[in-house]
């Protein structure tokens, strides 16, 4: 069953050629069975692969399937290969089966779209581009699917092109993303000519066994793929481009923010965890990077009005917990935190989607209201995601893995207080938010009329990832509760194991309570201030102060202002002032000359087949000529 493996990508990957080469011949049907269809069958091809290597598990725990060279030159010579382990078969199967939903969910949502087979084109497209990441041999055959997301990012969250500000954010999306990109490859480029190798495994091997720790090669390595992740994980200072991200249709926003894309830098800092390990001073950067994230996200999704936007800035919160957890060596933990949010994070988009379609088109949070009897089944999936998103305890699978995280970040040796308190606020802060958006939403007066109610293809994937979303943590239960955890022993055969402090309290039910605590707590204040208290918190809100700073979160801290002024401004007036200078010109010049050449030779074909032969003929005697004198 394991040589099965190439298919898992090739499904979407064809899917995509079909409907890119039908496009205009196919019906909205066909366009929905092929696109939604391909990837349910490599959900299926997914499943059937992880459950032949869990029950019969290949030599060393892991599977290598090469497929050809790609190529062969200055010694390098790269495979198309796929590697398959613990880790990867997470991925795997959480990317092509919440992917498979989203599909289905989008055979509803798009169906009046005029882009429906170009839609479920691209999708497919972004799930293959995802799949060949997590299952590449070699850091290259990686870099091919982490390029493959972004340009499908770009063209999905542009996808609605007739509004510019769609086209704005796509392209903001993929410069940014960029900078991440440029410094990746300058990574790839150093691990190359100091290993001699691109290969994942031997790199790895060869890093451990030529680099102390500490060395600079290790800390310069590890310093461009973090580079690299930050940008594609929109975490501190490259998470500006997420929230505009949101200018695409809803299915896609779930799956860059649940399956694809924004993990990618996860399972890149994961997957190079021996370099990470030889750079503490950088590992101990992603842990920072992650807490700061976490937090400053948790402040700017509590001023949201946009309903998507809420959901974006707790991804990126979300995303800043994995990169805390890898940060102080919980891997596993970071991977377990990655699976549970794939669940209630496209669980929490799809049901915001289903509200949006329902009333219209509407995002803003402060025009809805009112809805749980309207929309009784998006509203139980709201609170069931939003219930995982804050943590609530034994109830919900956001509470193991993000407890789990919060434990870690204290109990690792490479753990601290600071890194524990700043997990903890944000759990908090987490709370609020998710239950802010709950109570307007859901609760008080109706103010916009319910117009479309969503069908079946909307509402399975709803019912489906809401069971996720409570039973998917019983995987990994702490040691309070029994000490079940079948995914830390299955994931222990890729990742390296916790390092903890023996004495550390972290490990009794002492965090636990904690987390649960501030969880509970956040729902608390988000009830009293939202219910009880309403138009109390809107006064004080109006007033100059708070309103300054709600305004400052609403904004994301001035980071789009900054860099339009620190970057973007300055770039325009140099093109501007360096419009007529000595280069324009010459490459005007190539321009004219291309223009010329191509008007002569069009002038050329007048279709009289005499004048063709001719001119043939007076070829051929130039070139015997050529040939007989030379």
């Amino acid at each position: 069953m394991l040589q099965l493996l190439w298919i898992i990508p090739a499904l979407p990957a064809a899917g995509f050629v079909v409907l890119a080469l039908l496009n205009r011949h196919l019906g909205r049907r066909a366009a929905a069975v092929i696109g939604a269809g391909s990837v349910g069958l490599s959900a299926v091809v997914a499943l059937l692969v992880a459950v032949s290597f869990i029950a019969s598990p290949p030599p060393g725990d892991v599977y290598r399937q090469v497929l050809w060279t790609w190529f062969d030159t200055g010694g390098l010579a790269p495979q198309i290969a796929f590697y398959l382990d613990a880790m990867s078969v997470i991925f795997v199967v959480v990317i092509t089966f919440v992917g498979f939903l989203i599909h289905l969910y989008s055979t509803e949502f798009m169906e009046r779209d005029e882009g429906y087979t170009r839609f479920f084109m691209y999708m497919n497209l972004f799930v293959a581009s995802m799949l060949v990441l997590v299952l590449a041999d070699n850091l290259l055959l990686l870099y091919l699917g982490w390029e493959g997301v972004g340009l499908c990012s770009y063209l999905l969250i542009s996808f609605w092109q007739r509004d510019l500000q769609n086209v704005y954010a796509g392209r903001k999306a993929f410069i940014v993303t960029r900078i991440g990109d440029t410094a990746l490859i300058i990574g790839l480029f150093l691990l190359f000519t100091q290993l001699h190798t691109l290969a994942i495994q031997p790199l790895m091997a060869g890093a451990a066994k030529e680099w102390p720790v500490g060395s600079g090669f290790a800390v310069a390595a590890a310093a461009l793929l973090l580079g690299g992740a930050v940008g594609k994980s929109a975490q501190l200072p490259l998470q500006t481009w997420l929230p505009d991200a949101m200018a695409g249709p809803t299915p896609v926003s779930a799956l860059i923010h649940a399956a694809t894309m924004v993990t990618a830098g996860v399972y890149l800092i994961a997957r190079t965890n021996v370099l990470f390990t030889l750079a503490p001073d950088v590992r101990l950067a992603v842990a920072i990077v992650g807490t700061v994230t976490l937090l400053y996200a948790c402040f700017c999704a509590l001023a949201q009005h946009d309903i998507k936007r809420v959901l974006a800035y707790s991804t990126m919160s979300q995303i800043g917990y994995m990169f805390l957890a890898l940060g102080v060596a919980g891997w596993s933990a970071a991977i377990f935190h990655f699976m549970t949010h794939a669940f209630f994070k496209a669980l929490l988009f799809l049901a915001a989607g289903a509200v949006i379609e329902s009333l219209g088109g509407e995002h803003d949070i402060f025009k809805m209201g009112g809805l749980r009897r309207k929309l009784p089944t998006a509203f139980w999936a709201f609170i069931v995601g939003a219930a995982s998103l804050a943590a609530m305890p034994l109830v919900t699978s956001g509470f193991y893995s993000k407890d789990l995280i919060i434990e870690t970040s204290l109990g690792s040796v490479d753990g601290n207080a600071w890194l524990w308190l700043g997990a903890l606020v944000g759990s908090l802060l987490t709370s609020i938010y998710a239950f802010r958006l709950v109570f307007v939403v859901f609760f008080g007066d109706q103010q916009t009329p319910v117009t479309r109610r969503p069908r079946w293809r909307m509402l399975l994937p709803l019912w489906v990832l809401s069971a996720l979303s409570l039973i998917g943590g019983f995987v990994w239960l702490p040691e309070w509760m029994g000490s079940f955890h079948p995914l830390e022993n299955f994931l222990g055969e890729a990742l390296p194991p916790l390092k903890t402090v023996a004495s550390s309290f972290a490990y009794t039910g002492v965090s636990a309570l904690l987390t649960s605590l501030v969880a509970v707590v956040g729902v608390a204040l988000a009830t009293v201030w939202l219910v009880e208290s309403r138009a109390a918190l809107g006064d004080f809100a109006a007033r100059p102060t708070p309103h300054a700073l709600q305004e400052f979160w609403l904004n994301g801290w001035g980071f789009d202002w900054l860099y339009e002024h620190v970057f973007v401004i300055p770039v325009k007036w140099f093109a501007r002032v360096a419009r007529n200078d000595l280069v324009e010109p010459a490459f005007s010049g190539l321009a004219w000359l291309n223009v010329q050449a191509w008007r002569a030779l069009s002038a050329s074909q007048n279709g009289v087949l005499r004048v063709y032969i001719a001119v043939a003929g007076v070829g051929l005697v130039v070139i015997l000529a050529f040939v007989v004198l030379r």
